[in-house]
């Protein structure tokens, strides 16, 4: 899954410099590269970061979504929203697949209308939200809580009609380094949920600031954590690194039939 945020203040700049020429021409490099997924989204969800209004949102990332899928008509494109009126205007321009960070917690619209929607959900964990998350890492037992927390989002999206629901856990969302890599550690707990796991660490501060570099140099910590969490159980990476997450998956499956 290559990460196109349609957002002025993504960290990682690529080509989205350059307004909707630069999401296309990113889309197309991500897609020569192996991109399976292509994940749009207009909203920054960085620790502290502020929400903007959903006509904002809509304002950049639908002409993105459209812009996209009429090039690359077979490509499978993803919303990064947890706004149910950004999902349905998103899957109405092109998308295929709904991520919420939030998994309808930030807008209790959102399972309902995914499953009208009748596509995929990303149902990711976190508490709070991205303005006070980083407040909220406490847990007594970070695992059984997440398990708990899945169990009844699964049973939920199932009730209300969600045929096809991938977890996430959230590394870095209401989750300090330490718990990180923990979860990592014990990625595979969460395939007795029998959901796909993705896994988003690319480029995240756990990765830059354990090797003391910035997120610019933060590539090759990423291609590790990305190779220990195909090794622990996860079926989707999302990641900014197409061409070297893809050559890790390659290099991962041959591994495993040798």
């Amino acid at each position: 899954m290559g990460i196109i945020n349609a957002t002025p203040d993504s960290f990682y700049k690529g080509d989205l410099a350059n307004g909707l020429d630069g999401i296309l021409k990113l889309a197309g490099k991500m897609l020569s590269e192996g991109a399976g997924i292509l994940d749009v989204g207009g909203q920054s969800t960085k620790p502290g970061s502020e929400p903007i209004d959903v006509q904002t949102e809509l304002n950049r990332v639908i002409p993105a979504i459209e812009n996209i899928h009429n090039n690359f008509p077979g490509a499978i494109i993803s919303v990064d929203t947890y706004q149910s009126e950004v999902a349905i205007a998103a899957v109405a321009a092109g998308a295929s697949m709904v991520n919420d960070i939030s998994a309808g917690e930030l807008d209790k619209k959102m399972i309902s209308v995914v499953a009208k929607l009748r596509v995929p959900y990303i149902c990711m964990h976190m508490k709070g939200n991205p303005q006070n998350m980083q407040q909220q890492a406490i847990y007594e037992d970070i695992l059984k809580e997440m398990l708990d927390y899945f169990i009844k989002k699964i049973h939920q999206c199932k009730a209300e009609g969600i045929k096809d629901v991938i977890i996430d856990p959230g590394f870095g969302f209401a989750k300090n380094a330490e718990q990180n890599f923990y979860l990592l550690k014990n990625l595979s707990v969460f395939n007795m949920l029998d959901c796909p796991i993705l896994a988003g660490l690319s480029r995240k501060s756990t990765v830059y600031k354990t090797l003391n570099i910035n997120a610019a140099e933060a590539l090759n910590g990423t291609t590790v954590l990305n190779t220990l969490a195909l090794n622990n159980g996860a079926s989707i990476l999302r990641v900014h690194d197409v061409k070297e997450a893809v050559e890790a998956i390659t290099l991962f499956q041959r591994y495993k039939q040798a």
